[in-house]
């Protein structure tokens, strides 16, 4: 008899996240946005094998383009395939959302950045985020803060347990 495989309720589980985002930049908007892969891209998403460290998103002739995100073939996926692990690859949003992002980039100075990478219904989904960058001052501004919240649970624990 086979396994069942375990699903969530949404049918959604993250692939990769990059985490540097949220420390580089103020993120203001999120848009989700679908992705267009060959085949091989889509058996290394399911291994996992993602960097979306140093990627960004551009924008070309009014289509947006996820750019610098490596996705490691796998050795048996592609081997009839000349795999480019950086190649630009297409973000598929809706004309008034490209719309909207192409004036935020070009008028107001924003960058778009992959926040995360998700499984959504059996397809590849981008967490896209509209966001500026952060001067090395909100940097420390933010580890300030989280460092105070983090007490001021520690407190709230140790005065739960006392009471």
């Amino acid at each position: 008899m086979a396994k069942q495989k375990s699903k969530d309720k949404t049918g959604s589980s993250t692939i990769a996240l990059n985490k540097r985002a949220r420390h580089e930049y103020h993120i203001d908007e999120h848009y989700e946005a679908g992705i267009a892969l060959q085949g091989w891209e889509v058996k290394s998403l399911r291994a996992g094998r993602i960097n979306l460290g140093d990627a960004y998103a551009i924008v070309k002739g009014r289509e947006i383009f996820l750019f610098g995100a490596s996705i490691v073939p796998l050795i048996s996926a592609s081997t009839h395939v000349v795999a480019d692990d950086r190649r630009t690859r297409k973000l598929l949003l809706h004309r008034e959302e490209i719309d909207k992002l192409i004036g935020a980039i070009e008028r107001k100075g924003y960058t778009l950045i992959p926040l995360a990478l998700y499984w959504k219904n059996n397809r590849a989904k981008v967490d896209l985020g509209v966001a500026r960058g952060k001067q090395e001052h909100d940097k420390r501004d933010t580890e300030k803060e989280r460092d105070w919240n983090r007490e001021k649970q520690r407190v709230m624990r140790a005065k739960n347990r006392a009471a």
